[in-house]
């Protein structure tokens, strides 16, 4: 049976098999075409296809770099590392001679993720002022076309264009405003490609090798091949008996028109099942990897939701899927910067558990990974709507953490991060990192504190700032051990730092949530 399934995805990744030997003419992918950004200052891939043992050269910038193509007709060589600027031509010959216009040399950006990536300009606030000042042509946009695949495939849909108010309504709104912002502080080109998908889990966009060399990943493939089996053994079932079914059904039928009854449905073959954009590697098959090894300067990524049934997966998957694609892409520790998940859904009157809380709290820990970065945008959430149209703020916050992570500006770009908790005569002094010029309060008192003792209930608790501290206490938990902040799905919380940036929920327990028995 393990046999077959391996067939049946086999015949789905034909396409690999035939594409490199379609046409004997030099062709590029998709993303190195007219209009294209390269990345600055690294050494720059560029790749084809040509005929077997045919010899190409490239030439740009002055260069000329000559390779030849392998045995399965690709081709790939890389460029001294190039001053940003342009607009550029580039010439790649062989048997024949393709020219690609109007390159850029700048800040290239993946712009990842689920429906909040995806969600675009138009959809965003003051939609109609933002697309009509969109005149940026040293910002270059790439969408890449929803796929899914079984296999790693080798070249996507999509162009690059320049961004103008034509282009930039359906690009996504958190990519271009984030662009938008790297643009102006560095004053160089930036390259911004999209690819997303609504509603889709982080395996999706992980490679099969990183889930099947964990344990606890590798459960996801397998339930994905039990799907295939399942469907293997109908298929088998259906062709020994659908005459036996047909005929049945024909009688049935007869006999329904003889008694005046509506006649009963036929009998189906089962459907066979197809790369699902939640299925896991599906879209790192289809839409990361054929980016692989384009120059890039990082990646900026707002996705949660979707796993968020699962946080404390999430910790380890999350994680993983970043060093698969930093593993992927060669570059080494490339800075990947990412969005908290906003506030959501109706607000609870007392503390409460919550797994969308647990889900930020496993992103939190993701920043031990090196060059990482997180946007917190729990204060500009819509509790009706899971897609908030306030998108430039997030586009905002993942520059400001840009400046700092990948371009070492020494700037503010967090807000604060608990440090430690100090038990003081029936109060907790709560220190913290990133508190910039210093903590404050929006609006007349601290909100969003619980505290529980030790039978683990929690209460709302008084909390005032006390310089780079906080103190929180009770009057109905004499003896506290353990302190939340912002806690819940869409909690009322407002501590911020000077600069103006709000500080990421957080707990001092580490007791099992509700989404912990589903860790395994």
């Amino acid at each position: 049976m393990r046999q077959r399934v391996q067939r049946l995805s086999a015949a789905w990744a034909l396409i690999l098999v035939i594409a490199p030997v379609a046409g004997a003419d030099v062709k590029l992918p998709a993303i190195i075409s007219d209009n294209m950004c390269l990345q600055q200052g690294i050494t720059v891939p560029l790749w084809g296809l040509a005929d077997p043992g045919e010899d190409v050269t490239v030439s740009l910038a002055g260069q000329k770099v000559a390779a030849k193509t392998g045995a399965d007709g690709r081709w790939q060589v890389r460029l001294e590392p190039l001053k940003a600027g342009g607009p550029l031509e580039m010439t790649v010959a062989g048997k024949n001679s393709v020219r690609v216009a109007n390159i850029l040399v700048g800040e290239v950006w993946v712009c990842s993720g689920q429906s909040n990536m995806a969600m675009s300009v138009k959809s965003s606030k003051d939609s109609d002022k933002e697309i009509a000042e969109a005149k940026f042509p040293k910002i270059r946009l790439f969408k890449v076309a929803q796929a899914t695949a079984d296999q790693p495939q080798k070249d996507v849909k999509g162009e690059w264009t320049e961004c103008s108010p034509d282009t930039v309504g359906g690009f996504s709104a958190v990519g271009y405003f984030f662009g938008r912002d790297i643009h102006k502080a560095l004053g160089v080109p930036v390259g911004l490609i999209h690819t997303n998908w609504g509603g889709t889990p982080a395996e999706a966009w992980t490679s099969r090798e990183t889930l099947e060399a964990d344990p606890a990943f590798k459960a996801i493939y397998d339930r994905r091949d039990q799907n295939i089996q399942d469907y293997l053994k109908a298929k088998e079932n259906w062709d020994k008996t659908k005459d036996q079914q047909m005929a049945q059904w024909e009688e049935a039928v007869a006999k329904a028109k003889a008694e005046g009854k509506p006649a009963p449905k036929p009998p189906q073959a089962p459907a066979e099942p197809k790369a699902s954009p939640h299925w896991p590697s599906a879209l790192y098959n289809a839409m990361i990897a054929p980016l692989v090894p384009y120059g890039i300067a990082g990646a900026i990524w707002y996705q949660g939701e979707s796993n968020a049934g699962r946080a404390y997966k999430y910790r380890k998957l999350f994680p993983a899927m970043i060093t698969d694609w930093r593993r992927h892409w060669g570059e080494g520790d490339f800075p990947f910067l990412f969005v908290q998940l906003a506030n959501f859904k109706a607000r609870k009157a007392e503390p409460a558990e919550s797994d969308w809380a647990e889900l930020r709290e496993a992103q939190a820990m993701t920043l031990a990974l090196p060059k990482t970065g997180m946007a917190v945008i729990i204060d500009i959430g819509e509790a009706g709507d899971i897609h908030p149209k306030n998108k430039q703020d997030v586009g905002a916050r993942l520059g400001l953490a840009a400046q700092a992570v990948a371009y070492g500006r020494n700037i503010v770009y967090s807000g604060p991060r608990y440090e430690s908790m100090k038990i003081e005569q029936g109060k907790v002094r709560l220190k913290f990192t990133h508190t910039g010029g210093g903590l404050a309060a929006r609006g007349d008192r601290l909100t969003g504190f619980a505290v529980a003792g030790e039978d683990k209930k929690f209460v709302w608790a008084d909390a005032a700032i006390e310089g780079d501290s906080v103190v929180v206490s009770s009057k109905e938990v004499a003896k506290p051990v353990a302190v939340r902040y912002g806690w819940a799905d869409n909690p009322d919380c407002n501590l911020y730092n000077k600069e103006g940036i709000p500080a990421s929920p957080f707990r001092t327990d580490d007791w099992p949530g509700v989404t912990a028995p589903k860790a395994e």
